[in-house]
């Protein structure tokens, strides 16, 4: 049972650790040596790292917009990609 994927590599708290483990799947996954039992079990732990991975950068984000207050301690949101500027002019 060496194969099957640990229970504590599927809930790593890092999105470094999420990351690593999901490459991890996508290596074993695009090997194509695996049983299709094996198969969806690694695909369905790869699913759920997606989920984690998602609400760890949606946490990230949060904490961003937070830390972008301005000076009379309002908040503000700007986009993480910086088209903010072509969006008002367009």
């Amino acid at each position: 049972m060496a194969n099957q994927p640990t229970s504590d590599a599927a809930e790593p708290a890092r999105f470094d650790d999420i990351l690593a483990r999901l490459r991890a799947l996508v290596e074993r996954l695009e090997s194509g040596n695996l049983p299709l039992e094996e198969g969806l079990r690694y695909f369905e732990e790869g699913m759920e790292l997606c989920r984690q991975g998602a609400a760890v950068l949606d946490k990230a984000e949060k904490r961003v917009e937070v830390l972008l207050s301005t000076a009379g301690g309002a908040t503000t949101t700007e986009p993480l990609d910086g088209n903010a500027e072509e969006e008002d002019g367009a």
